[in-house]
């Protein structure tokens, strides 16, 4: 049950992707380029700039600048369908409709997904995304075609480089165990520097206070793993970890959002990927195609809200913006106020906790919030302030191709620019054919009344994902035996879900 206190939704929260890297990156005029144009930290307890996405990811251009067969940190996944490019005055016509009317009611609610897979989904975009390579060997490949981190489930927002060159993220003494502090407002936290910015791996999980607690969420439970005595390393501390997050990813994340008659499609029962069209050159150092990172992984734009419930600890209970006043809203780089710390129930299923009230995901569909159409200075510096029309001028300066090609590709009857709605579907400009993200959007609202993925945004987000998983050889589906939760972190053995992970990390059993 969704909080009904709890307005419609906000303005770059994530995810999913979501919330997802590179959407709101300064657009130049010509192909694939991107400037950043947000602001770093401010002095510790100032009100932060929000930095989500602030830029573009290094190689995402490779189709533009390099060609549609070159592969290297990003690559193209359907190649033999060309970039997609109607002209910039209907995609803006597009994105203007894109807007949600007023008198928003709680049935735009997602029944299916609860509002912290919406950050979850973040959190994995992080982990997949983080490029690690040093400056100097970024400025002399800015393609990423030879010097990249490859895209892992690996945790290494969390980890960083190791206890001997990241020694800040760990506790002193050889423990294993990850520093986890209590602040100066008498809460648990993220280890800081003085500006307020946290030490971790990853400054993108500190950009606002929902996504930097679910980072320390990942810390206690690592440190718990030791505690326990299930870990007697940090290697294997860490190998819990992630395997129990990589597992949430394919049995909780991908089953509420791609939906479970999908997973199976491409992962068997003995951990074998099928490969169905996400076949990377270079098994190894498998690519992040554009069509999942620059339109399919995007769906998490639309299911955020305005504002979240945190707590209810208090009278009334403790409802926060995404912006808003200075002190009381969601954005981070700062010390976690205690009226701000979150009771994860409200935001996933936890066993033992009431089942409401709590923050529902909003649906995938294609309507953004309406604060999305004027960012604020503190996102973008230019005059481009709606996110949609960022998304779509983007995906046609990146080369995705139209969303009818990739259905057609897949053995996918496509829909048409009648059925998805565009703005005079019949214009020439179109060519019949629509951009991938709304094409995508379009299909959920469609195909499952915005409950989770259609049938091509579905199938392209869980073969990428799971194809990711399958080629890391230290994931769990390369586990010898095979890898099964079981008690005392899973209550259920084989049942594992995003609320027992919280259970477990906090000692809620």
């Amino acid at each position: 049950m969704a909080a009904a206190a709890v307005p419609r939704r906000a303005l770059l929260a994530g995810a999913t992707g979501a919330v997802v890297a590179a959407s709101v990156g300064g657009l130049s005029s010509h192909a694939g380029a991107a400037t950043v144009s947000a602001a770093g930290p401010g002095p510790a307890g100032a009100a932060k700039p929000w930095t989500h996405a602030a830029g573009v990811l290094r190689g995402s251009d490779v189709a533009v600048r390099a060609g549609r067969d070159k592969e290297g940190r990003f690559g193209v996944m359907f190649k033999n369908a060309e970039g997609f490019a109607p002209p910039d005055d209907l995609l803006k016509s597009l994105a203007a409709q894109m807007g949600e009317p007023a008198g928003l009611t709680p049935a735009l609610d997602n029944p299916r997904v609860p509002a912290g897979f919406t950050f979850l989904g973040q959190f994995i975009d992080h982990d997949m995304t983080l490029d690690r390579t040093p400056v100097p060997e970024q400025e002399v490949d800015p393609l990423a075609l030879t010097n990249f981190d490859t895209p892992l489930f690996d945790l290494g927002s969390l980890y960083g480089r190791g206890p001997d060159r990241d020694p800040a993220l760990y506790e002193p003494g050889g423990s294993g165990r990850m520093r986890v502090v209590r602040n100066e407002h008498g809460v648990d936290d993220l280890p800081r520097q003085a500006d307020g910015t946290a030490l971790i791996g990853d400054h993108r999980n500190d950009e606002n206070l929902i996504i930097s607690q679910l980072h320390l969420l990942f810390a206690k439970f690592h440190n718990r793993c030791l505690d326990t005595g299930l870990a007697r390393s940090l290697a294997e501390a860490q190998r819990l970890t992630r395997w129990h997050f990589q597992w949430v990813i394919v049995h909780d994340f991908l089953d509420r959002l791609v939906g479970a008659d999908v997973v199976p499609r491409f992962l068997d029962g003995r951990g074998k990927v099928k490969r169905e069209f996400y076949k990377p050159k270079n098994p190894h150092r498998p690519m992040m195609p554009i069509e999942y990172s620059v339109a399919a992984y995007r769906f998490g734009h639309s299911m955020v809200r305005a504002a979240y419930l945190m707590n209810a600890r208090t009278t009334p209970p403790v409802i926060a913006p995404i912006f808003g006043a200075e002190d009381t809203d969601l954005r981070g780089s700062r010390p976690l106020p205690a009226r701000l710390e979150i009771d994860w129930w409200h935001f996933f299923e936890v066993p033992g906790r009431a089942a409401g009230p709590r923050n529902q995901a909003r649906r995938i569909d294609t309507k953004l919030s309406l604060p999305l159409f004027d960012l604020p200075p503190t996102v973008v510096s230019d005059a481009m302030t709606s996110l949609a029309e960022r998304n779509l001028i983007r995906g046609k300066r990146l080369g995705l191709p139209a969303g009818q090609d990739v259905a057609t590709r897949m053995g996918v009857t496509a829909l048409t620019n009648t059925q998805l709605g565009l703005p005079d579907p019949a214009n020439p400009g179109w060519s019949g054919k629509a951009p991938l993200w709304f094409y995508i959007l379009r299909e959920s609202e469609l195909q499952t009344g915005g409950e989770r993925l259609g049938t091509v945004g579905g199938r392209l987000v869980a073969e990428v994902i799971l194809g990711i998983l399958e080629a890391d050889k230290a994931s769990y589906l390369h586990a010898k035996p095979p890898f099964t939760p079981a008690a005392p972190i899973a209550t259920t053995k084989g049942e594992f879900r995003m609320g027992d992970l919280i259970a477990f990390a906090q000692g809620l059993g």
